[in-house]
């Protein structure tokens, strides 16, 4: 899976090196973030190196495996943790069709539940419910311990701590509710932050740090966009916000369909919403812009003039908005179905769907400095 020069835009790499801010953003998904992986490669392989890696949840984890390795090795590590957590196929049976596929990603499913998955989570025995309130144990259904090995083994964190790049993952506060970013800017980042990140209840345990208990962020909010957006900086941005439930789906034709659908809305984490909250941010910046700079100099306050350096140093946004389209024969269990399989047919999606984002040659165009922020979205275009 290489791409070759003649399947891309001339240019492809100075275009995307005109913004000064490269974003990846990664939503949460379990078992789905494989497609992040794929997307990853597909930017590795034209050079885009980006400057800003943020994440929830699996989004987290394979945000780390990025920030914390050589650029030469990313893929290399990803591939590895990925082939680490999944597991071979438990019915040697190859039959073909949807069905049959179904069958066999509902067998993964339920030895996930039953074994857990090896360098990730193993069950707690005995269950939590028969365990006494406040032991070990007594509030998950699992022990992380195997993430936290794995981590170590796969990611460089004094590579993250070194501000190369910027390095953030949402998890909430436990006792509070408040959601925080653990951000390198601000805190020295440990596998325990990024298990933070993942900690989704009740599976999961809380993960304590400096005396507070963390739970993964996708209880509040499955991405990061708001928080890159919400900085006080404004400088232009390519942002790939990869996200693993859509938003858009049909309507439920059965109780299995139900509990999908549920899942995928409560997860998507409205982007579009946020991103049409930051254009309309953006064009009240722009009026009040167009305002400042009709009052005489000599009447202008020292506000006034932060306020316009301010935006006059701003850029735009440009997001492209990657989200993986379920298969037909995936259902409500497909976040936690860790079958190899899966894997690499999650992971040969998210690189097809970014190869087709990187021949649209105009999405990635720097925008007019008018513009406040633009969203591309291949599914959105095919609707």
């Amino acid at each position: 899976m290489t791409l070759r020069a003649n399947q891309l835009p001339p240019g492809l790499c100075d275009t995307i090196n005109e913004y000064k801010r490269i974003a990846l953003v990664f939503q949460g998904g379990g078992a789905l973030g494989a497609y992040q992986a794929g997307v990853y490669e597909a930017l590795h392989e034209v050079g885009c190196d980006p400057n800003w890696i943020s994440g929830v949840s699996i989004g987290a984890i394979n945000s780390a495996i990025i920030a914390g390795n050589a650029p030469a090795d990313r893929v290399t590590r990803l591939r590895e943790f990925w082939e680490t957590i999944t597991s071979p196929r438990l019915i040697p049976l190859n039959l073909e069709g949807d069905i049959f596929r179904q069958w066999r990603n509902q067998f993964s499913a339920a030895r996930t539940i039953v074994q857990g998955q090896r360098g990730f989570f193993e069950p707690r025995f005995p269950n939590p419910w028969l365990v006494p309130a406040g032991a070990t144990g007594a509030t998950s259904f699992y022990d992380t311990a195997p993430l936290r090995d794995t981590l170590l083994r796969l990611v460089d964190f004094d590579r993250i701590n070194s501000g190369e790049k910027r390095f953030s993952v949402g998890a909430v506060n436990v006792r509070t509710g408040n959601f925080i970013y653990f951000d390198n800017k601000e805190h020295i980042i440990g596998p325990e932050h990024v298990m933070a990140s993942g900690a989704l209840p009740p599976g999961f345990p809380a993960v304590k740090i400096d005396g507070e208990h963390y739970w993964d962020g996708g209880v509040v909010s499955n991405t990061p966009l708001q928080f890159l957006l919400d900085q006080p900086d404004h400088p232009s941005a390519l942002v790939f916000q990869v996200d693993l439930f859509s938003a858009r789906g049909p309507l439920p034709r059965d109780m299995f369909d139900v509990s999908e659908r549920q899942k995928d809305i409560s997860y998507s984490s409205r982007t579009r919403y946020t991103t049409d909250v930051f254009r309309r941010v953006q064009e009240l910046r722009q009026k009040l812009y167009d305002a400042l700079q009709r009052i005489p100099e000599q009447l202008r306050t020292e506000d006034d003039l932060a306020l316009i350096e301010d935006y006059s140093s701003s850029g735009p946004v440009n997001i492209c908005h990657l989200i993986y389209q379920e298969k037909a024969y995936e259902r409500e269990f497909k976040d936690y179905e860790f079958s190899t399989a899966s894997m690499r047919d999650h992971w040969q999606t998210g690189y097809e769907d970014t190869v087709k984002t990187l021949r649209r040659g105009d999405w990635l165009k720097k925008p007019d400095d008018t513009i406040g922020i633009v969203v591309h979205d291949i599914h959105r275009l095919s609707e």
